[in-house]
């Protein structure tokens, strides 16, 4: 891994589940690391959701301060380029549109000083409305592009149906996955697995299931 790992996806790509899980093995794993919460659009599912998770197990969270109140708007309140001169591992969970992305270009050259050492991850779900082509995306990838000033490095594939998934349907999804990483011409660095799913696919990554009902939003 990289110091500074920079998630972005569509709205229900899953990228904050993601983000979540990677940070826990990390700190499994015995890592120093910290997520910052940069999720300026959507207030009913974000990395601010599993502060109490990450507290039990080392995790540092970085979350704007009304993130989860009744006065949740789109106030960044944390010093991110200091954060990312501290020691340890910095994740980053971007918000799902180019107004998101936007929040995200504020700090292109705060980074520079980091760029041999930054990743930054687009998080695909064939199973996602707005994003079932490649070539969707594609388009949309290249959105979050031009809004933060940066380029993505690498795919990760979590097409997945949360508690529904199958080993057959994440299967299904590696040729959708392998025709991102075509048009793109980034490598798939993951594909996720959840729970005990045992699907035949590469560099698969085990990830726990993180779900927000319906009534609970």
């Amino acid at each position: 891994m990289k110091k500074i790992t920079i998630l972005t996806g569509h709205y229900g790509s899953g990228k904050t589940n993601f983000s979540a899980n990677l940070a826990l093995k990390m700190a499994a794993e015995g890592k120093k690391v910290t997520v910052a919460d940069l999720d300026i659009v959507n207030p009913y599912f974000r990395s601010a959701d599993f502060a109490e998770l990450f507290k039990q197990n080392g995790v540092t969270l970085a979350a704007p301060m009304y993130a989860n109140t009744n006065l949740d708007i789109p106030a960044i309140s944390f010093d991110l380029e200091r954060i990312a001169e501290e020691e340890g591992y910095l994740i980053i969970d971007v918000g799902g549109d180019d107004a998101g992305a936007a929040a995200l270009g504020r700090y292109v050259k705060g980074f520079e000083a980091y760029m041999d050492d930054i990743e930054m991850l687009y998080v695909v779900n064939m199973y996602r409305y707005l994003t079932e082509t490649a070539e969707d995306a594609i388009q949309f990838m290249q959105e979050i592009q031009w809004a933060s000033r940066m380029k993505h490095t690498a795919i990760v594939n979590n097409s997945n149906l949360a508690e529904e998934t199958t080993a057959e349907r994440i299967e299904e999804s590696v040729p959708y996955a392998q025709k991102v990483s075509e048009m793109s011409g980034l490598p798939v660095m993951y594909t996720v697995v959840t729970g005990d799913v045992e699907a035949d696919v590469p560099n698969p990554f085990k990830a726990q299931v993180f779900v927000k009902k319906l009534w609970e939003m």
